[in-house]
């Protein structure tokens, strides 16, 4: 019979998970405290061990430092109700065949002990790297399970894809896996692909050689080579451009590349880790994206939560942004009020905490009071039509082309005319009328934002409920046409 150890100061946690595990068949023992259970090991050995991180004198993470060097082999299963990334990165670096969030089912918890049994794998005698914070913020469910994922993938070298809306915080995931990785002390190097025109991605990319194109007067090193033993994170992946896919394909699988118009072979060690916002096997299929490359990328997949599936956090974070943005601003403190938070917690956010994060930012500099209340909070927030039109962006394309048409439309007629001209140029044969005509709609989009912002590309990607970047890639494209 297998003898389960159970280590945490808090009496009733060991009780009902020993019971438990007495009930699957078990053989179970019990510590208030982790040097209890160290005397104990002088001749005993146990077949899997539960540890809490929090106890008097030695805790967890200590405990599993003295385990590991004496038994090894012996599966240890942290837990704890501090499910933060610090966390959860130390114990599977530290060895731990698994990490337990307080509350846990103790079903998942018996399952846990039969894996550990059958001997699966667990990414055990992982050396230490560094303990740098990371601003990832959340104490919802989702969030929980993220952390978890990202301490178990942070130690390993494979390549990360990163899926989520945008606005989710996927390089914030990205640098944790970074800074809590064994490439720590290199370098983490992030390019955005969207932001950068085609025609210079290669070079930021794979850096050129002096003479390689016109302007091109001296060496330049691409992200690649600065990322040299460290992390190379790039974002917005999906809008790679094919032919770069092919070079990109081949140093994830070789570790090697030519830089523009060089003959030297570079070789580097780099962990790739990419983000989307877009649906990568859609683009496959239509063959705007590798499969080869996709697969590459895809080795362990984390999805971020978008905000209105973790309305638990809102508070958490839109406070938490709040005292942020007060002690940058320099003025005195604030609060939410109880009616202007329910407002929060009720919207869908769909720019997410980036866009939460913006509102917080604005509402200590023009909020004159201490107190936020529901009167200074923004007409998306409060008007209901609003609310349906900013909060519509997550509910489907069809809906929310017809809640933003509804929205716009209140007071002229627009679309119509859209429909009669559209219709006008089809009937006269003219050639790509779609591509035509959703080029002046994302120029009048766009123009009609940075009138209204002075030209403030940040704030108009605000109030078009859009990224940034996406701006910056719109207008490049918009010019190199007109070219």
């Amino acid at each position: 019979m297998s003898e389960i150890w159970i280590l945490d100061d808090d009496r009733s946690v060991r009780f009902v998970l020993a019971e438990s595990l007495r009930d699957a068949g078990y053989r179970v023992r019990d510590f208030d405290n982790a040097r209890a259970a160290l005397s104990v090991l002088a001749h005993a050995e146990p077949d899997v061990v539960f540890t809490d991180v929090r106890m008097p004198g030695t805790d967890g993470f200590q405990f599993l430092e003295m385990l590991k060097r004496s038994k090894p082999d012996v599966p240890v299963i942290v837990m704890s109700a501090y499910t933060d990334i610090a966390s959860t990165s130390a114990a599977f670096r530290g060895g731990a065949f698994d990490f337990l969030p307080k509350p846990f089912d103790l079903d998942a918890a018996t399952r846990l002990v039969q894996r550990a049994l059958a001997g699966a794998a667990s990414p055990a005698n992982l050396p230490i790297a560094s303990e740098q914070a990371i601003s990832l913020l959340g104490e919802s469910q989702p969030m929980r399970e993220l952390f978890r994922a990202i301490g178990r993938v942070a130690a390993t070298h494979l390549n990360v894809l990163i899926t989520g809306e945008t606005g989710t915080g996927k390089e914030l995931v990205a640098r944790a896996l970074h800074q809590h990785s064994l490439r720590a002390r290199a370098a983490f190097v992030a390019l955005n692909t969207a932001a950068i025109p085609a025609e210079l991605l290669e070079s930021e990319l794979f850096g050129h050689e002096a003479g390689a194109f016109t302007g091109a007067h001296k060496r330049h090193i691409g992200r690649f080579e600065q990322a040299q033993g460290g992390t190379l994170f790039l974002d917005e992946i999906g809008d790679m451009p094919t032919a770069l896919q092919t070079r990109l394909l081949r140093v994830l699988a070789e570790g090697e590349f030519y830089r523009v118009g060089g003959r030297e072979l570079i070789r580097v060690d780099v962990r790739v880790i990419a983000a989307t916002h877009q649906d990568l096997e859609t683009r496959v299929a239509r063959g705007e994206f590798r499969s080869d490359l996709l697969h590459r990328l895809d080795v362990v997949r984390l999805e971020l939560p978008p905000l209105r599936a973790r309305r638990d956090d809102i508070v958490l974070l839109a406070q938490s942004f709040l005292d942020r943005a007060v002690r940058e601003a320099r003025v005195e403190s604030k609060r939410f009020t109880d009616e202007a938070m329910a407002k929060l917690r009720a919207h869908d956010w769909p720019g997410n905490v980036r866009q939460l994060e913006n509102l917080c930012r604005r509402l200590a500099v023009v909020t004159a009071g201490r107190e936020i209340g529901v009167h200074e909070l923004p007409a998306f927030l409060t008007d209901p039509q609003l609310t349906t039109f900013a909060g519509g962006g997550h509910k489907g394309a069809g809906h929310a082309t017809a809640t933003a048409a509804g929205a716009i439309a209140h007071d002229n007629d627009w679309p119509e005319a859209l429909r009669q001209t559209i219709q006008h140029a089809m009937r006269e044969g003219r050639p790509d009328v779609f591509d035509e005509a959703r080029e002046l709609f994302d120029k009048t989009l766009l123009e009609a934002a940075l009138e209204l912002t002075r030209g403030h590309r940040v704030e108009a990607a605000r109030l078009l409920g859009i990224g940034r970047n996406t701006i910056t890639r719109k207008l490049g494209s918009s010019r190199k046409r007109s070219d």
